[in-house]
C-alpha cells in the first residue's frame, strides 16, 4: 500500500498558480500510475490529470488542458501538479492517488489503491 500526502493547496486570486505536491510512501510507488483528482463542494470527485508509471504517459480532463501540468520524481516518490491560469471553478479539494494496478500506463477511479487525504485550493474572482 501506497501512503500518500498532498501540500500546496492555497488561495490564489483567478489568473494566478499554485503547485501542490503529493508525497509518497513506500518503495513501490513507482511500478503505479497516479492521478489527481478534485471535488468541489455538493459535486462528485472528478479526474484532473494521470501520469504513467514511468511518467511518458499523460492524460487531463478537458477542462484543464493547457493550464495545468502533471509530472512525477520516482526517484523522490514525488508527484507534482502545477497548475496556471486559475479559475474560480477550479476551487476545490483536490486529491492525490495512486492506481492499484502494478505498472500501470493510466490511472482510473475504479482502480484507485490509495488516496491521499487532499489539499484545499480555493481561487477567487
Amino acid at each position: 500500500q501506497v501512503h500518500l500526502v498532498e501540500s500546496g493547496g492555497g488561495w490564489v486570486q483567478a489568473g494566478g498558480s499554485l503547485r501542490l505536491s503529493c508525497a509518497a510512501s513506500g518503495r513501490t510507488f513507482s511500478r503505479y500510475a497516479v492521478g489527481w483528482f478534485r471535488q468541489a463542494p455538493g459535486k462528485e470527485r472528478e479526474f484532473v490529470a494521470g501520469i504513467g508509471w514511468r511518467g511518458g504517459y499523460v492524460n487531463y480532463a478537458d477542462s484543464v488542458k493547457g493550464r495545468f501540468t502533471i509530472s512525477r520524481d520516482n526517484a523522490k516518490t514525488m508527484a507534482y501538479l502545477q497548475m496556471n491560469s486559475l479559475k474560480p471553478e477550479d476551487t476545490a479539494v483536490y486529491y492525490c492517488a495512486s492506481d492499484r494496478r502494478s505498472f500501470s500506463t493510466v490511472v482510473s477511479m475504479a482502480d484507485i489503491g490509495s488516496w491521499g487525504q487532499g489539499t484545499q485550493v480555493t481561487v477567487s474572482s
